[in-house]
């Protein structure tokens, strides 16, 4: 009952923290490798707004995510914009965006583990003889709303119909006077704005520490590799292959081995099925 429990909880996360890359990719084709940076800004910036000016916490929330849904934005009009559709190129100016990011928070005296989020309900919950603290149980609630709502938004909203017709097929959405540049911005918003809400669901568990950037990098991209890039709702399945298969290694090996079954899932699915589990990647028989 404790693997289920938390493998639940594990997985919602791992769902939460992959959303928002999966987007980016699904919609305009971009590896967002500056995601885990925007994680650790918005955590950044909630304490700043909480700590250093006392604003309200729900408050403080909002404007975070607002400003890393600006950032997101600026990042591809300013950036990405002018290296898209080359995709070493994309790579490496988004994770050198992410590393001057999350480097320059070092620099400037972010570090240790003074700086952390309160949760949002204290206490925690018998189930089934399991204690789960109610923010977790939250913070599943609040990962299945926004699973939900993404399906509404996009298959009843203008935009999120604009957004699914790019990821579908960008030419055909282009004559039909959609605008793919517009549609990339909204989307590296959007989805810049789902890494901050993981964060500030997530960072009140622990500390907001820079190397939380890198570790979210890899999780992301893990959890999307194996559901297969582009397919946002195969990331939510493979957030679940994922999330059950670290809990049992916790439970079996220790701890320390939860971040060798994300890269050890890279590897096997680049192995066995390149295109991941929804993917639409060719596979090597049809390249060759």
């Amino acid at each position: 009952m404790e693997i289920l429990i938390y493998g639940l909880i594990n997985s919602v996360n791992l769902a939460l923290i992959a959303l928002g890359f999966a987007l980016v990719y699904g919609i305009s084709r971009l590896p967002n490798f500056a995601h885990g940076a925007l994680y650790v800004v918005s955590g950044f910036i909630t304490w700043t707004f909480l700590r250093r000016l006392e604003l309200n916490y729900l408050l403080s929330i909002v404007l975070a995510l607002v400003i890393v849904g600006i950032v997101g934005a600026l990042i591809y009009r300013f950036v990405l914009i002018r290296v898209r559709g080359m995709a070493i190129s994309e790579i490496i100016a988004s994770y050198a965006i992410g590393l001057a990011i999350l480097e320059g928070f070092r620099w400037c005296g972010f570090k240790g583990l003074t700086y952390t989020l309160p949760v949002f309900v204290p206490g925690s919950v018998l189930i089934f003889g399991i204690p789960v603290d109610y923010h977790r149980m939250l913070v599943v609630g609040i990962g299945a709303a926004i699973v939900a709502f993404l399906w509404f938004f996009t298959h009843y909203t203008r935009i999120g119909l604009a957004l699914r017709g790019m990821a579908q097929d960008e030419r055909a959405a282009l004559m039909l006077g959609i605008d793919s540049d517009l549609m990339a911005v909204v989307a590296m918003a959007f989805g810049s704005a789902l890494a901050g809400l993981a964060a500030v669901l997530l960072l009140p568990l622990g500390n907001i520490v820079v190397e939380a950037g890198y570790n979210i990098l890899v999780l992301a991209i893990s959890v999307c590799i194996v559901g297969g890039l582009g397919s946002w709702m195969g990331a939510v399945l493979a957030a679940f292959l994922i999330g059950f298969a670290q809990i049992l290694t916790v439970v079996y090996l220790g701890a320390h081995y939860q971040m060798v079954v994300a890269l050890l899932a890279i590897i096997l699915t680049l192995i066995v099925r390149p295109s991941g589990l929804f993917g639409r990647q060719k596979e090597l028989e049809e390249r060759v």
